[in-house]
């Protein structure tokens, strides 16, 4: 049967992740949101533009 207590205490995390993890956030990404806001902001100015 395994332990679950013992296996957790050998468990260290690998280095990839703790690697892909600083430059995940050390990094300014785009995500959607940010896409969408610009996506607005342009609508407006164009929609400003025709009025």
């Amino acid at each position: 049967m395994i332990n679950f207590e013992e296996e957790l205490k050998k468990f260290h995390p690998s280095l990839e992740i703790s690697e892909a993890e600083d430059v995940i956030i050390n990094h300014n990404m785009t995500d959607f949101t940010d896409i969408l806001v610009q996506m607005v902001k342009e609508h407006e100015e164009t929609a400003g533009q025709d009025a």
